[in-house]
Parts: structure tokens; C-alpha cells; sequence
């Protein structure tokens, strides 16, 4: 674990969808992506002018898969953008567990969903998710 994390910088929040928790790996990388709504004015004097809306924070998370996600992930993630009770698209939040710094937060879908079947004579599918990114809303309690 780090010195900080994701979790450091969000309150706890009830999601929407909480009978499941999003449990699935990432093959190679999880990007952490850290915003703030601030609109930025850099002059030619090198001086600059920030203008800050909210002092929370906006922060994503990107699961990558460059070799391609088993079917089994892939139907799960699926199940949960598509499902009206669960996500429904990017409408609603629920539970992720983030296996890199061991806390589960509550997320929603950022961006619409694709992913591709590509061709192979192998009888072991994998499925292509470039990537999937999720909007953290706030944290889970621990027990």
C-alpha cells in the first residue's frame, strides 16, 4: 500500500446497486486517474489563473486489458453495465473492489461499454476490453 490513497480522499456513500461487489482483474494495469473541477488560464508570462469550482476531488479508475479479459470476467462486467437493477449503463453506483490497495469503493460505469470478439481457432476465447473505466464516487466503510 502507499503512503496515500484513493481512499484517503473520499467519504463513505451508500451505493445505488450493493448486493454485489465488481471483483475482477485488470491483466496488467490499473490506472488511477486524479482530477479537480478548476478551470486553468496559463498567460504568456508564464504566470497562470485558476479558477476552483469545488475543492473535491474527481477520481477514475481504468482496468486494462491489452491480451484480451476472460469470458467469464467479461460476462460479469457486462451483466453489471446492462443489468437495470445493478449499474444500468452509467446511472447507477455500486461496489468495486480495487485489489491493489485492498479497499472497495463505490463507482459508476464513466463511459459507454464495447468490446470485441476476435476470430481465433484456439478453443480458449478471450474476449477484447481495451479498457473500462469507472467514476469513484466515495468508499465502503471497513469492518
Amino acid at each position: 500500500m502507499s503512503a496515500a490513497e484513493i481512499y484517503d480522499y473520499v467519504s463513505t456513500v451508500t451505493p445505488d446497486y450493493s448486493t454485489t461487489t465488481l471483483n475482477v482483474s485488470p491483466q496488467e494495469v490499473i490506472a488511477e486517474g486524479f482530477d479537480k473541477n478548476q478551470s486553468c488560464h496559463d498567460f504568456d508570462n508564464n504566470s497562470r489563473r485558476v479558477i476552483s469550482y469545488s475543492d473535491d476531488n474527481i477520481i477514475d479508475l481504468t482496468y486494462q486489458w491489452s491480451k484480451g479479459i476472460n469470458e467469464s470476467d467479461a460476462g460479469i462486467i457486462l451483466d453489471f453495465w446492462a443489468d437495470a437493477a445493478k449499474a444500468n449503463g452509467r446511472a447507477r453506483s455500486f461496489k468495486l473492489y480495487h485489489k491493489m490497495d485492498g479497499h472497495t469503493y463505490v463507482v459508476m460505469f464513466k463511459d459507454k461499454l464495447s468490446r470485441n470478439w476476435p476470430y481465433s481457432l484456439s478453443k480458449i476465447r478471450y474476449l477484447q476490453f481495451p479498457s473500462v473505466t469507472f467514476k469513484v464516487i466515495g468508499r465502503i466503510a471497513d469492518a
